[in-house]
């Protein structure tokens, strides 16, 4: 699939983006289509999303900085 190519799932447009050969559609697009906006300021609130965030950051992000992070996120080592 090329890049910004959008499908269509009962009525609701999704984005679709590769990269390095694999295929990413976006969640965003998903979660709006069913709560809306509140629905994702509200999973960002959740301490489990800030966590998961961070961990996934650690692994694939090498400038990742940990002392900003930390604001955010206080239990965070």
């Amino acid at each position: 699939m090329r890049a910004n190519q959008r499908i269509t799932v009962k009525g609701i447009e999704i984005s679709i983006f590769q990269k390095n050969e694999s295929d990413y559609i976006s969640l965003t697009d998903m979660i709006k289509a069913k709560d809306g906006d509140f629905f994702i300021s509200d999973w960002l609130r959740n301490r489990n999303t800030i966590e998961f965030l961070g961990i996934w950051e650690k692994v694939h992000n090498p400038n990742f900085n940990y002392g900003e992070f930390a604001t955010i996120n206080p239990c965070y080592p």
